[in-house]
């Protein structure tokens, strides 16, 4: 590991000195490339590469297998930022054995330094995973593979809500994680877990005072045109750039302007 390689004891002390943590998603060895090229903190393989990447409705059809594949291409490219792989539906869910199992399958073969575990409810799992030497990034709120249940709405609105949203996160820290990501979630709540927690939270639709931030990279360079989230800030717009461009390759060879006809040599 290079040695100036971002690990856990960075983002708390990232916390302690208030230095904001950035993190943004990436799916393959170019984003990779440019993720630690631009100086961000966390590369996160988020199972939303079933949606943007592999055109899913939802990250419930996302595999270990599309994991691995996705992680380690994103491992490759990185040096400096730390690799987090979500552990998709059902890795974790069945038993704290198999939850083990597939985190270290994400370390091991995908060369992830992390994995990012949904819900309050595998706290036992998170516990063992942690033990076994592998750090582990809680996901509380609006958790995507409880797209059923919850539906795709803010989370912890009325009293009854945040007070279990803060006493997940309370679990989540007592089980060992080193940072919580906190998902569409009023500001207010965010700030106050975000102060009541030793480790740092990380938001994404929730706010300024989180510890740090992460977005979908599909969403802030509108690569991906079926879903454009209203917390998420447009940097570029490669979709329309891109479309353009192949509108324009293939007027070019409808026409046959390219290839350009090179005279012959006299």
């Amino acid at each position: 590991m290079p040695k100036d390689a971002v690990t856990v004891a960075d983002l708390m002390e990232m916390k302690s000195r208030g230095e904001k943590i950035s993190a943004l998603t990436a799916y393959d060895y170019p984003s990779g490339r440019l993720i630690d090229e631009a100086g961000i903190d966390i590369a996160l393989v988020g199972d939303s590469l079933g949606r943007v990447v592999l055109g899913y409705d939802n990250e419930l059809q996302v595999t270990m297998e599309d994991m691995i594949r996705h992680t380690a291409a994103v491992a490759r490219a990185v040096k400096r930022a730390m690799v987090v792989a979500d552990m998709p539906f059902m890795s974790f869910q069945v038993s704290v054995e198999e939850a083990v199992r597939n985190a270290g399958r994400l370390v091991a073969e995908g060369g992830a330094h992390a994995v990012k575990v949904e819900g309050a409810h595998a706290a036992k799992a998170i516990s063992r995973i942690v033990t076994c030497g592998i750090p582990v990034i809680g996901h509380l709120g609006f958790t995507p593979q409880s797209i059923h249940a919850l539906g795709l709405r803010v989370q912890g609105r009325d009293e009854a809500g945040a007070v279990r949203i803060k006493d997940e996160a309370s679990a989540l820290q007592d089980a060992g994680v080193c940072a919580v990501v906190l998902e569409l979630i009023p500001a207010q709540l965010a700030a106050e877990i975000t102060l009541s927690l030793t480790v740092p939270t990380i938001g994404i639709g929730a706010g300024p005072d989180c510890d740090g931030q992460v977005l979908v990279a599909h969403d802030i360079l509108n690569m991906y045109d079926r879903l454009k989230p209203s917390f998420a800030k447009q940097y570029a717009d490669i979709w329309t750039a891109t479309l353009e461009a192949f509108k324009n390759y293939n007027a070019d060879v409808k026409s046959g302007v390219f290839p350009v006809r090179k005279k012959p040599m006299e």
